[in-house]
């Protein structure tokens, strides 16, 4: 199976993606533009931008709106060499989500293989910021793999996130072709060192339609729950573009169901699987039902 030049094609009717211009989406694209800061909201082309943002939630971009790897299923921009971190931004950040009244915050980043530490201090300057400005809130880190380096994935856990993130994105067959210079490996065992770290729920994401089988799925699951895996997300793959990886299928409701049960069943605490679940959708009420 290979990226080619169709992408979505027609939506089947359990995929319905909301148009909403209201007032409190205004509001947010304000704010975000007035401190210069991305979203993987707008970068990614999430499906789910219009209903997040009119409901004052985003999920923070931060270390830049340019990757240093070049996945498949991805509509963030690549570049071998992006520009410096913005040292504000940690701060920028923090004051965005004071100002859009969060509970629950959400921050995730390109990949910065050209940094000596991948980013980590700067995932942990702005979860420190988030944990001064807003005291009470949640704040979850999606991450990059650090190029499995125990010390610099210590430096983001050592800031105290409320949740740790790491999607392992696809079935172990498919990930070397999709996933550029990452390995699904390297993810499990990321997800276990964070596993290991202790007192923190640790989280990761997968999305169907790429050309996974079902048995994929499930052995996926099980791998994801070796590695202490408690939180979980299951969604739909949409392509960005013609450009990007081959649609293979839209999976029916009722699958995402039966994996949600057979999650549960393998002893996941928390568990979002629906075509248009996303890694950070509903992220604070996903996060009630966890544990470390």
């Amino acid at each position: 199976m290979s990226s080619g030049n169709s992408s979505r094609g027609k939506l089947p009717p359990w995929i319905r993606i909301r148009v909403n211009c209201g007032s409190a989406r205004e509001e947010v694209a304000a704010i975000l533009s007035g401190l210069k800061l991305n979203t993987v909201c707008a970068s990614a082309q999430c499906p789910n931008l219009n209903e997040c943002w009119h409901k004052r939630t985003a999920t923070f971009m931060i270390l830049g709106n340019e990757c240093t790897r070049n996945c498949r299923f991805c509509a963030v921009n690549h570049s071998p060499c992006p520009l410096p971190p913005d040292p504000d931004e940690p701060e920028h950040v923090a004051v965005a989500a004071a100002q859009m009244k969060l509970k629950f915050v959400v921050v995730t980043s390109v990949t910065r293989d050209d940094l000596p530490d991948g980013g980590a201090e700067h995932f942990a300057a702005t979860i420190r910021a988030l944990h001064k400005h807003l005291p009470e809130a949640g704040v979850e880190v999606l991450t990059p793999d650090f190029n499995e380096n125990r010390e610099h994935l210590n430096i983001v856990l050592d800031a105290h996130p409320t949740v740790f993130n790491h999607n392992i994105e696809t079935v172990e067959r498919l990930a070397a072709q999709i996933r550029n210079k990452a390995t699904y490996r390297r993810s499990l065992k990321v997800l276990a060192m964070a596993s290991e770290y202790g007192g923190i729920p640790v989280k990761s994401g997968l999305m169907v339609g790429l050309g996974e089988t079902d048995e994929e799925v499930v052995q996926a699951l099980r791998d994801l729950r070796d590695a202490g895996v408690t939180v979980l997300t299951i969604g739909q793959y949409l392509p960005p573009s013609g450009q990007h990886w081959k649609l293979d299928r839209y999976v029916e409701p009722e699958k995402f169901a039966e994996w949600g049960k057979l999650a549960a069943d393998l002893g996941f605490e928390s568990i979002a699987s629906a075509p248009l679940v996303r890694s950070s959708y509903h992220a604070g009420e996903l996060i009630k039902f966890a544990r470390a």
